[in-house]
């Protein structure tokens, strides 16, 4: 009798115990569909990607253009070098902060390449346009490339010269290395995701279409070395 009533009671503990578990499962949050993640790079270590800072006015676009591109891991708009700390987006849009809407770009080099990235952002600003690009007028919306790496100078200035030859007057894109970048604000980071109507004044499109590459892109610059008989 008495083992009949423990088995019994057994029974009632356990199927307490997942009942309450199941019940709890049902109340843990989880992602609803089309939430957006909060970054691109969940797959990736930071050690298999590169990173490069471009600016080409109003981040909203650039960072939504270069999100849509094969082989971009994450892409997150933010202020770069500028000369105080910490600014607020009404800071860089009043004041002179020396700040740039900049988006940092960080991408799989086994799926695209700086060339190709270079590219593809020259297909979307207007590289003559002193201070400003489409109705956006102001030095925050310079156009500039900002490197990590000097090796990564090479590159830009091929692809820049290239470019350059299609134009009679000089490029006014800044060319430095990155100095300091804060990430913007939360409501800043995919604005076109949320707001599908928001504002633009790039053609998203663009990152759809590829990108044509000469051939000469691709030749390096190696240093002579030095023979057997020096």
């Amino acid at each position: 009798m008495m083992k009949s009533t423990y088995i019994v009671l057994t029974f009632l503990v356990l199927g307490t115990v997942l009942l309450l578990a199941s019940l709890n499962s049902r109340n843990t949050p989880s992602s609803a569909p089309g939430t957006l993640s909060t970054s691109l790079t969940k797959d990736y270590n930071e050690e298999d990607v590169e990173t490069i800072y471009l600016a080409g006015g109003c981040f909203w676009g650039v960072e939504e253009y270069f999100q849509r591109i094969d082989g971009v891991v994450d892409a997150v708009s933010g202020y770069a070098n500028g000369h105080t700390e910490n600014p607020t987006y009404e800071d860089v849009i009043s004041k002179d902060t020396g700040f740039a809407e900049t988006v940092e770009v960080k991408y799989d080099p086994s799926k695209i390449d700086l060339t190709d990235l270079l590219l593809y952002y020259l297909k979307v600003v207007d590289p003559i346009s002193v201070d400003r690009q489409g109705n956006d007028i102001g030095n925050q919306y310079r156009s500039g490339i900002y490197y990590v790496d000097d090796n990564q100078i090479e590159v830009i200035e091929k692809v820049l010269a290239l470019e350059q030859k299609k134009y009679d007057e000089e490029f006014a894109i800044e060319v430095t290395s990155m100095k300091n970048f804060y990430v913007a604000e939360d409501y800043h980071q995919d604005y076109l995701q949320k707001n599908v109507n928001g504002y633009c004044h790039i053609d998203l499109y663009e990152a759809e279409t590829g990108v044509e590459r000469d051939p000469s892109l691709d030749e390096r610059t190696y240093e002579s070395e030095p023979s057997d008989e020096d």
